[in-house]
């Protein structure tokens, strides 16, 4: 059994859910999202909860269940709240600015890293070395804030490069004399 897939999920009242051919929809103060539905896991709607179950016939489903119950609940937490991820730039010269719909990094090639903020995304810089990835969707979320950290990720001797800000960076040791 599931331990996930068995806790029903509140629906807050700001957020309308209707669940119709596989596919679900779900709107709220902070936009609509929709998503196609698991075969092997059925949904259940009484007045502000949904409850999933597995479909016994089905073999993987499981396996499916409790995945199905935490996308839904994504889906519900990213029209109410949202999501969002925090980046840090370290080292000298380093820094961040949005301009328009593109983020502007320097990080220390012989050019500016110029990067097309996807739709659905807002990105905030405070300060200089900050970058704040939020949106509704916490898979594009999370994707946007690992392409901004692909560009120079942090090295391990002086920590230069661009981290999650909870992130911790194992320090090496440098050359002996």
């Amino acid at each position: 059994m599931s331990r996930i897939g068995k806790i029903p999920i509140d629906i807050p009242s700001s957020v309308d859910v209707k669940i119709d051919n596989g596919e679900i929809l779900v709107k709220g103060p902070k936009g609509s999202m929709n998503m196609a539905l698991v075969e092997g896991v059925e949904i259940t709607q009484k007045e502000s909860q949904l409850s999933f179950t597995p479909i016994k016939e089905i073999k993987n489903s499981k396996a499916l269940w409790g995945m199905q119950r935490t996308l839904v609940n994504n889906l519900i937490i990213g029209v109410t709240d949202g999501f969002s991820k925090q980046l840090e730039i370290n080292g000298v010269g380093y820094r961040a600015q949005v301009k328009g719909k593109e983020l502007v990094l320097n990080l220390g090639f012989s050019h500016d890293v110029n990067y097309k903020i996807p739709d659905g995304i807002s990105i905030a810089t405070e300060g200089q070395n900050q970058i704040t990835i939020s949106g509704s969707d916490k898979q594009k979320v999370g994707q946007v804030a690992a392409e901004i950290r692909a560009f120079r990720p942090p090295e391990p001797y002086k920590g230069k490069g661009v981290k999650y800000k909870d992130e911790f960076i194992v320090r090496k040791e440098g050359k002996k004399k």
